[in-house]
């Protein structure tokens, strides 16, 4: 897996390709000048360079030299090859200019400078029916997001959208680079094949070990693999799907609360997680001293301890430590004056 520098060059002037193809027929076509008139005719580097520049540009010049038959008759192929190529350099350039690749080129200029600068930030592979949600929750929440997507359709809507994109294969380690993994804080693949999220999911640990990866799955016997792998969470769509329709059957009002607060559905009240951080006024507090229900109105659900033990409607003493993450529920506008406390 290395980042050459050659599929670099390529994915990134990609729009000017067939310009470049017609440079390079007409550097082919200067080294058969030279070769007509150093080789075939003996004459020196300079007046063989003057010659081939006057016959390419057909200024209508006379011969430098007195030629063969045979030198004219290769000198009048290369003109015809040399009108060629002209014609094709200028309907290639148009058609970039008339297409608006230029315009496209310096975009997405633009938007790679933007991606670069880019810092724990949010990776989705895979803009499709999961894909596109993922985003759209992400966006809702203010939080800097990358789509790696190549499907043509969907590459069109990013661009209407404004989104951050990068167009290629998400299973190329160039890709993943260019979508800034290495300084990503998460990547979510959901890719339509469980291969693909694999190789993804191998990909991206090893180009940043401390990334945090969530895997889509198709099949039941592809979470272990996808585990294995590196993913830290994986997740079928229909099995998730499934439970979740059974549930609303089961438990509806319960159900309903759930995705009141955690969708957003009800603006008045949301469910949210803090990390306390080592600048935090709650720091050695217990629940009673920090007044978080009094006076910011929230409910303490439970508290994920920095050493991953996980307890359930704290009580009152339990103590607050740096590392600490307080699952909360509370009015959004109460959520929001807490964020400076924690």
């Amino acid at each position: 897996m290395k980042y050459r520098f050659i599929d670099k060059i390529q994915e990134t002037y990609k729009e000017f390709k067939p310009f470049f193809w017609g440079i390079f027929f007409l550097l082919l076509l200067f080294l058969y000048g030279l070769y007509i008139y150093m080789v075939l005719e003996g004459w020196e580097l300079f007046d063989s360079i003057y010659q081939v520049i006057i016959t390419l540009s057909t200024v209508g010049f006379g011969e430098v030299r007195p030629m063969s038959k045979l030198a004219k008759l290769h000198t009048s192929i290369l003109i015809f090859l040399g009108v060629g190529g002209f014609a094709y350099l200028l309907g290639s350039f148009t058609e970039a200019l008339v297409e608006g690749r230029i315009q496209i080129f310096w975009g997405r200029k633009k938007m790679e400078k933007k991606i670069d600068s880019l810092h724990d930030h949010f990776v989705v592979c895979g803009f499709g029916r999961i894909g596109s949600v993922v985003t759209r929750e992400l966006l809702q929440e203010s939080h800097d997001t990358v789509i790696i997507e190549s499907d043509p359709e969907l590459l069109e809507q990013l661009f209407e959208k404004r989104y951050l994109f990068v167009d290629g294969d998400a299973t190329s380690d160039l890709t993943l680079i260019k979508a800034g993994v290495k300084k990503a804080k998460a990547i979510i693949t959901t890719l339509n094949t469980d291969a693909k999220n694999l190789y993804v999911t191998l990909a991206s640990k090893q180009l940043n070990p401390s990334i945090t990866i969530i895997a889509r799955a198709e099949k039941e016997d592809s979470l272990q693999k996808l585990r294995y792998a590196g993913a830290d969470k994986v997740l079928t769509p229909y099995l998730l799907g499934g439970m979740r329709m059974a549930q609303m059957v089961l438990r509806p009002t319960v159900t309903n609360f759930l995705e009141m607060a955690m969708h957003g559905e009800n603006l008045e009240l949301q469910m949210e997680e803090f990390e306390l951080s080592a600048e935090s006024a709650l720091q050695g507090k217990n629940l009673v001293e920090s007044k978080l229900r009094p006076v910011y109105n929230l409910i303490i659900i439970a508290i994920k301890k920095h050493s991953g033990e996980m307890i359930y409607n704290p009580r009152a003493e339990t103590q607050l430590t740096v590392g600490d993450t307080l699952i909360v529920v509370g009015k959004k506008s109460d959520l929001e004056k807490s964020k400076k406390l924690l």
